[in-house]
This record gives structure tokens, sequence and C-alpha cells, in this order.
């Protein structure tokens, strides 16, 4: 895997650990309204091998995508991004492609974006860093990081998941069942 800030700069790397130096897992997305995501990819274990759906990434939550939705997400890179639903489903499928680490980290950065105490600010700042950033430079330090730190590093994940994982995305097969037999009846 390659880390967000890494993949931007064209480097390689292996995976993000967290804090503590373990492997991170799906789980470690932000909450709230944007990084609500996560999940540990479990869903036949959490639903007993029930399948509420077609959804492939067994989210449960994913309110039945319909075939409509998921036509619109293959016009647009920004209309897959502003669908909860597009953004988990893209999400899956970057972790099929051991690259979940870049939409984790435009996520957290979202959700930085939505602070607005200065305290919240550089507590998510410290951890987007800590998370993403400081295995690439530690000797680099964060003085009086704001919700827009990571303006930049996000447009380059952004503009790297644009221009490679999304045309990948929508000549998968998985992509290809969506819109073609539509996730369940709506």
């Amino acid at each position: 895997t390659t880390p967000p800030a890494a993949a931007a700069a064209g480097g390689g790397g292996g995976g993000r650990n967290n804090r503590n130096g373990s492997r991170s897992h799906s789980g470690d997305a932000p909450d709230g309204p944007i990084g609500d995501e996560g999940g540990d990819g479990g869903g036949e274990a959490r639903r007993g091998n029930k399948t509420c759906c077609f959804c492939w990434c067994c989210c449960c939550s994913c309110s039945c995508i319909s075939k409509e939705e998921a036509k619109q997400w293959g016009e647009s890179f920004d209309a897959l991004m502003q669908s909860a639903n597009g953004r988990k489903v893209f999400r899956e499928y970057l972790k099929s492609e051991y690259s979940e680490e870049n939409i984790l980290f435009w996520l957290a950065c979202e959700d930085l974006k939505l602070e607005s105490t200065p305290e919240g600010v550089e507590e998510k700042a410290r951890v987007i860093y800590e998370d993403y950033i400081s295995i690439l430079s530690p000797k680099e330090n964060m003085v009086e990081p704001t919700a827009h730190t990571f303006d930049d590093a996000q447009v380059q994940i952004f503009t790297l998941m644009h221009r490679d994982s999304y045309p990948r995305f929508l000549n998968s097969h998985f992509y290809r069942q969506l819109v073609s037999d539509g996730a369940a009846t709506s």
C-alpha cells in the first residue's frame, strides 16, 4: 500500500500504521457526517450471511443502491464522492486495490474542515499528521494547524484517485454489475 502523501508524490511505501505502530483497519475512518463510511468490512458476519441487497460491499446501510444512482457515479468523480453510497462503494473498491488509505485521508480532511473549535481542529490535524504525513517527514512539525492545513495534500489525493483509481473502478466488474443489474429494488 502507498501512504496518501507518498502516492501523491509518486513514492511507494508500506501500509498505513496508526499511532501505536499497529496496522490500521478499515474501521479507522473518521466519524461524522462525511467520514461515516466506517465499518470492518465484515458485513456477512454482522448480518449472519444475510444480504439486504445486491450491494457487493456488504455495507447493509447502503439503502439499496439504485441502478440510476450508480450510473450517476459514472458521469463524474465529483458525483461519486458527493454521494455517501458512492463513497462507501468506492472505498470498498479501493480496499480491494490496497489503496483505501487514499480515501481515508480524504475523508479525514473533509471531517477536519467541519470542525469548528480550535481545540478540535488541532486534535484532528494532529491525528491526520500522525496517521498519514509524519511517516514520510518525521522531522517536520505542525505549527498552529487550521481546518485547511492539509488542503493541498487533499487536492493531490483527490486528483490521484480521480485519474488513477476512478477509471479502474468504472471498468471494474463491481461497478459494471451495479449499473447493469442495479443494486436492488428501491
